[in-house]
């Protein structure tokens, strides 16, 4: 038999398999819907549990549904033939046939782990390894790996295709991050598979494939664990939004889609960040001493008056002594509660120390304890109606929020002078003027975890407001004409249960909300797992702020110190850490470059050498592309301008003819000094979406495009070699690994040592 009649039968083979597993979907999708239906349609529901039930009963199908929906594409990718002649099939998610016979294996399953880990050396049971590609339901193409030679020839099976992995990674870029469930490799496996006890450390230099390993992780463990982890949540925290929104199909497409994802900036509901700080102030809002401070600042907010108080109540007066006042104080501190939620317990010592007073002046008691409750609790009424007693109680124990309080910290050099002397002077004169700001400014987010702080020491505020109530009474009004539908519908009226007490029953029973909606809005809400991307920049008011969150210290730490910002770059993770550093359980090293080409990786970590900061963790490039490295200098800055253009002109032109029309990516990475000049999209909300893409080094990390122009790059991102220390090489580092097949850096200046070497 010919070479192409036995692809084709291979193909043919397989072709057959790929178009029952998706029958079987297509039949269990509309089973799912069905019974949503049914379930919609049911409103026979006699009281407040079984009315939970049905809605409940409804999420849970329509959540079935959307995981088959997301699993659409490449639903099936890879065969195992093993040595006791058995086969099995990989896929997105197990489907069992008619008969409850395993059709298709889950990658998450034990069963699965050999497609990913098995080798020559060791086996495990399999003699061949097919990897399957598909497209729109249509087998496009087989590759086999035989693993056991000799077991191989005995059965008659033969090689296909030309390599998996290496095809993924030669395809043009879409703009977003793709899964590696069917290229998975054995040092990634293993990561993915690993205990989830304790903080693991995922270290891995640009194009390690780091971050969809730590996505895969938390598709892996919401599998093993689900009963824990629907319960609790998986928290992703990614360096930015625009890098949330190019992992935001990843999970999805694994067949989960309950996790919550986020910035540092967006961990507090209700707070936004749009601000910016300079490096040197977000790098002082991020110290650990900050906790020490701003736990002494709030000490500050209780008030002891300068001299005694005179306070009218009804038509008596009495004094409010400054000794009382600061006895008070001290009991309050004294109880470790947070400031807010003590106050109601200060005031009403205070009341009652008042209405004592004015009760054994009056001569209706000898002492405290002969005082009658009565008239106990009608003069605390009168002390709630004076307006002295009132403006003097709360200005000694002012109730505050934490967004207004660090406004206030920040306006107010004075304020925070005097928590950071209480505190032992952690910061100096000249950093506490850094940090000086007007009250109005948006908060940025070296703010968020600083907010976070304060919400802890401070604790919630309750405010009612004429508005809150109308609108409490407008949801009160609504659920109680949704209960009288209820009873209609169900002929359950006539006095034996009433729409009250059926309204009564449903605010008792939660909610049927999704967890990651229900998740995002209590701050206080504590994940089984969190991952986090870019882990290496996140100061320790963030780890704090992060270790809230999880009481388990279950996380997938994601990073690459290397490419740290700023000049000070920790030597271990365990320094990178901070206060998380305690529940450090292992450490993983990703030492093999998928994206980026070895020419490529080489001037990187030879540069970073050059200028005093060897990479810790050299990596290796898997492959390499043929003259994927460009330097040119330009007589000026018109000049420059003109051969950029043309050099994205070039680029598209190649990605037209080489992976078709409109497909693939293109980034110029520009100065952050010249953002403004280049139309640079400063935050990254376009540049997923454009084939062109103007980004800062800061804006590209975590990015990958096909093709990278790098300019000016002397000036900006990188400049005069005398002042690379001062600078940082981090940002370099990331400009010069965003590339999966070519770069082209161009200058009018004098390139940074180790770059002009390569230069053509």
């Amino acid at each position: 038999m010919s070479d192409s009649a036995r692809t084709a039968d291979h193909l043919s083979e397989e072709q057959s398999f790929v178009d029952r597993a998706y029958l079987r979907l297509d039949k269990l999708r509309a089973q799912y819907r069905e019974q949503r239906q049914k379930i919609d349609a049911n409103h026979g529901v006699g009281n407040a549990q079984g009315w939970t039930e049905r809605d409940a009963l409804a999420s849970h199908f329509a959540e079935l549904s959307t995981r088959l929906d997301n699993v659409e594409e490449r639903l099936v990718f890879g065969r195992l033939d093993m040595s006791d002649q058995s086969r099995h099939y990989i896929g997105r998610v197990s489907l069992l046939d008619e008969h409850s016979i395993p059709l298709l294996v889950d990658w998450r399953a034990p069963i699965s782990a050999p497609f990913y880990q098995a080798t020559a050396q060791d086996p495990q049971g399999v003699v061949r390894r097919r990897h399957i590609a598909t497209r729109a339901r249509t087998v496009t193409s087989v590759e086999d790996e035989l693993l056991d030679a000799e077991q191989a020839h005995t059965h008659g099976l033969t090689l296909q295709g030309e390599g998996a992995l290496m095809s993924a990674l030669s395809s043009a870029r879409s703009g977003r991050m793709g899964d590696i469930v069917a290229t998975i490799q054995g040092e990634q496996d293993r990561v993915i598979r690993a205990s989830d006890r304790g903080i693991l450390v995922v270290q891995g230099g640009p194009g390690t494939g780091k971050t969809a390993v730590a996505l895969h992780r938390a598709a892996y463990l919401l599998y093993t664990q689900r009963e824990r982890l629907e319960r609790s949540g998986v928290l992703i925290i990614g360096p930015s939004r625009t890098f949330l929104r190019y992992i935001e199909q990843v999970l999805p497409s694994l067949g989960e889609s309950g996790v919550v994802q986020m910035t540092i900036g967006d961990i507090v509901p209700g707070v936004s960040s749009s601000g910016e700080d300079s490096p040197e102030c977000a790098e002082i809002k991020g110290r650990a001493a900050f906790a020490r401070i701003l736990r002494e600042a709030v000490r500050l907010i209780p008030r002891n008056p300068q001299h005694d108080q005179v306070l009218q109540v009804w038509n008596r007066r009495v004094t409010l002594t400054t000794e009382e006042v600061r006895a008070a104080i001290s009991r309050a501190r004294r109880s470790g509660r947070p400031h807010n939620a003590v106050r109601e317990s200060f005031a009403l010592g205070l009341m009652e120390l008042l209405a004592n007073k004015l009760i054994i002046e009056a001569g209706d008691a000898h002492s405290a304890a002969d005082i009658d409750p009565d008239d106990l609790n009608s003069w605390m009424a009168e002390i709630r109606d004076s307006i002295d007693a009132r403006r003097a109680i709360n200005l000694a124990w002012m109730p505050t929020q934490a967004p207004a309080f660090l406004r206030k910290l920040w306006s107010r050099p004075v304020l925070l002078a005097a928590a950071n002397r209480h505190a032992g002077s952690p910061l100096s004169v000249e950093e506490l003027a850094i940090l000086k700001r007007s009250a109005n400014e948006p908060f940025t987010t070296a703010d968020i975890p600083l907010i976070d702080e304060l919400e802890e020491l401070l604790g919630t505020l309750e405010v009612t407001s004429a508005q809150s109530a109308r609108a409490e009474k407008q949801r009160e009004k609504e659920e109680r004409e949704r209960a009288n539908d209820a009873l209609q519908a169900t002929g359950l009226g006539g006095g034996i249960v009433t729409a009250e007490m059926l309204m009564r029953q449903t605010q008792e029973v939660r909610a049927v909300v999704p967890l990651a909606e229900r998740a995002r809005a209590d701050r206080a809400w504590t994940y089984g797992h969190i991952v986090i991307d870019e882990a290496q920049d996140l100061s320790p008011m963030a780890w704090r702020c992060l270790l809230r969150r999880c009481p388990t210290r279950s996380m997938t730490v994601v990073g690459d110190l290397d490419q740290k910002r700023g000049n000070h770059h920790p030597i271990s993770w365990k320094q990178a850490l901070g206060p998380a550093a305690r529940a450090f359980s292992e450490e993983f090293v990703l030492s093999i470059s998928y994206r980026t080409p070895r020419t490529l990786t080489r001037i990187a970590q030879s540069v970073m050498a050059l200028h005093g900061s060897p990479v810790l963790y050299p990596m290796e490039a898997v492959r390499d592309v043929p003259h994927c490295y460009r330097a040119s200098r330009a007589r000026d800055e018109a000049d420059l301008r003109i051969r950029v253009q043309g050099a994205v002109s070039a680029m598209e032109e190649r990605l037209n003819l080489e992976q078709g029309e409109g497909n693939g990516r293109v980034c110029v990475i520009v100065p952050d000094s010249q953002a403004r000049q280049w139309h640079a999209d400063e935050s990254g909300a376009a540049a997923l979406d454009q084939r062109v893409s103007y980004l800062t080094a800061a804006g590209a990390k975590g990015l990958e495009f096909d093709h990278v122009i790098l300019h000016n790059i002397s000036e900006g991102v990188f400049p005069q070699p005398q002042e690379i220390l001062e600078q940082g090489s981090g940002d370099l580092f990331v400009a010069l690994t965003r590339a999966t097949h070519d770069l082209h850096a161009l200058t009018c200046h004098e390139f940074p040592r180790g770059m002009e070497d390569w230069d053509e």
